[in-house]
Protein backbone atom coordinates (compact mmCIF):
# COMPACT_ATOMS: atom_id res chain seq x y z
CA UNK A 1 0.00 0.00 0.00
CA UNK A 2 1.44 3.33 -1.06
CA UNK A 3 1.53 6.08 1.59
CA UNK A 4 1.30 9.75 0.78
CA UNK A 5 4.17 11.90 2.05
CA UNK A 6 3.12 14.20 4.88
CA UNK A 7 4.25 17.81 4.62
CA UNK A 8 4.15 20.22 7.56
CA UNK A 9 1.97 23.30 6.82
CA UNK A 10 4.28 25.55 8.88
CA UNK A 11 7.85 24.59 7.90
CA UNK A 12 7.15 22.52 4.74
CA UNK A 13 9.33 19.67 6.06
CA UNK A 14 8.58 16.19 4.70
CA UNK A 15 10.77 14.28 7.18
CA UNK A 16 9.97 13.57 10.86
CA UNK A 17 6.17 13.68 10.44
CA UNK A 18 4.80 11.41 13.17
CA UNK A 19 1.30 10.21 13.99
CA UNK A 20 -0.04 11.85 17.13
CA UNK A 21 -3.37 10.15 17.85
CA UNK A 22 -6.79 10.74 16.33
CA UNK A 23 -9.59 13.24 16.74
CA UNK A 24 -13.03 12.12 17.92
CA UNK A 25 -14.16 12.32 14.31
CA UNK A 26 -11.51 9.79 13.29
CA UNK A 27 -9.12 12.17 11.50
CA UNK A 28 -5.42 11.44 11.98
CA UNK A 29 -3.44 14.01 13.97
CA UNK A 30 0.21 14.53 12.99
CA UNK A 31 3.09 16.28 14.76
CA UNK A 32 6.10 17.70 12.96
CA UNK A 33 9.37 16.61 14.57
CA UNK A 34 11.14 19.67 13.14
CA UNK A 35 8.97 22.61 14.29
CA UNK A 36 6.63 20.74 16.71
CA UNK A 37 3.49 21.92 14.90
CA UNK A 38 0.45 19.68 15.41
CA UNK A 39 -1.91 19.49 12.44
CA UNK A 40 -4.67 17.29 11.07
CA UNK A 41 -4.16 15.19 8.00
CA UNK A 42 -7.22 15.26 5.68
CA UNK A 43 -9.34 17.34 8.08
CA UNK A 44 -13.08 16.79 7.83
CA UNK A 45 -15.30 19.80 7.28
CA UNK A 46 -18.39 20.35 9.36
CA UNK A 47 -20.03 22.96 7.16
CA UNK A 48 -23.41 22.49 5.56
CA UNK A 49 -23.47 22.41 1.76
CA UNK A 50 -23.99 25.75 0.03
CA UNK A 51 -27.28 24.56 -1.49
CA UNK A 52 -28.77 23.86 1.96
CA UNK A 53 -27.73 27.28 3.23
CA UNK A 54 -29.22 29.02 0.19
CA UNK A 55 -32.48 27.11 0.57
CA UNK A 56 -32.67 28.05 4.27
CA UNK A 57 -32.12 31.73 3.45
CA UNK A 58 -34.85 31.66 0.80
CA UNK A 59 -37.30 30.12 3.26
CA UNK A 60 -36.42 32.66 5.96
CA UNK A 61 -36.78 35.59 3.59
CA UNK A 62 -40.13 34.18 2.41
CA UNK A 63 -41.44 34.54 5.97
CA UNK A 64 -41.01 31.05 7.41
CA UNK A 65 -39.87 30.89 11.04
CA UNK A 66 -36.32 29.86 11.85
CA UNK A 67 -37.59 26.98 13.93
CA UNK A 68 -39.64 25.58 11.04
CA UNK A 69 -36.74 26.01 8.59
CA UNK A 70 -34.52 24.06 10.97
CA UNK A 71 -37.08 21.28 11.27
CA UNK A 72 -37.50 20.98 7.50
CA UNK A 73 -33.80 20.98 6.66
CA UNK A 74 -32.47 19.15 9.72
CA UNK A 75 -30.49 21.72 11.73
CA UNK A 76 -31.01 24.19 14.56
CA UNK A 77 -32.84 27.49 14.20
CA UNK A 78 -29.69 29.28 15.42
CA UNK A 79 -27.84 28.20 12.27
CA UNK A 80 -30.52 29.68 10.04
CA UNK A 81 -30.55 32.98 11.96
CA UNK A 82 -26.75 33.22 11.93
CA UNK A 83 -26.61 32.67 8.15
CA UNK A 84 -29.27 35.33 7.67
CA UNK A 85 -27.33 37.82 9.84
CA UNK A 86 -24.16 37.10 7.88
CA UNK A 87 -25.92 37.84 4.56
CA UNK A 88 -27.37 41.10 5.93
CA UNK A 89 -23.83 42.28 6.82
CA UNK A 90 -22.71 41.88 3.18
Amino acid sequence: METKARICPRCQAAQKQMSNGKHKSGSQKVICGVCKKTYTENAKTRAYPKEVREQALKLLLAGMSGRRVGQLLGFSKANAYNWCKHIKKL
